[in-house]
């Protein structure tokens, strides 16, 4: 009897096991009196929650500055673990993960020079992951000063604005497909 190969099968990817570090959501520095909160749920197109995605935000500093410091992947001299940021400076790029209930929390500065925080989303069933804005201020609804959500019917632009809520948090939703292509949040397509 001759074995054939079988076909490969996926294994993963496993993003909660390696990507995220301690403190990939506290962009601002501790304690900084501007560090505002972003925080909100993924869903998927049945609207339940995804417990295994992860979120990267990237984003100016509050000055318009895109160098950012380093500081994200801090290894202790010991054992050689994670660390995470040191706590002072403020680098620009962030790495949440989800929790059981799709929720995340990222900790950060206002973006200097744009309205919005740029979003990279990976999430088991996605071959390519996704990109997206999340804009913090309130723009115009009729006639926004940003391009592209000047090219989005206010529906759809609506998806991505973060709503405010109280001392500095702001909630924003990921939606990965919905019935309701409104309800759906808008994704970016880079050639």
């Amino acid at each position: 009897m001759t074995l054939h190969p079988t076909p490969s099968q996926t294994v993963g990817p496993f993003y909660g096991y390696a990507l995220p570090f301690p403190g990939g959501g506290d962009i601002a520095p501790t304690g900084h009196p501007d560090t505002l909160t972003l925080h909100g749920y993924v869903r998927d197109g049945a609207g339940a929650p995804v417990p295994d995605a992860i979120l990267e935000f990237w984003q100016p500093a509050p000055d318009g500055s895109r160098t950012g410091a380093p500081g994200s992947m801090r290894r202790d001299p010991v054992d050689g673990g994670h660390l995470g940021r040191n706590g002072v400076d403020f680098t620009g790029f962030g790495r949440v993960p989800t929790d059981a209930a799709g929720h995340y929390v990222l900790r950060t500065l206002p973006p200097g020079g744009v309205p919005y925080l740029s979003v990279v989303l990976f999430a088991r069933g996605l071959l390519h992951h996704l990109h997206t804005r999340v804009y913090l201020g309130t723009p115009d609804a009729d006639a926004p000063e940003d391009e592209l959500l000047a090219a989005l019917e206010p529906q759809r632009r609506a998806t991505l604005l973060a709503s405010a809520e109280d001392h500095g948090r702001h909630r924003f939703d990921i939606r990965l497909q919905a019935e309701n292509p409104h309800e759906e949040t808008v994704f970016l397509a880079f050639d």
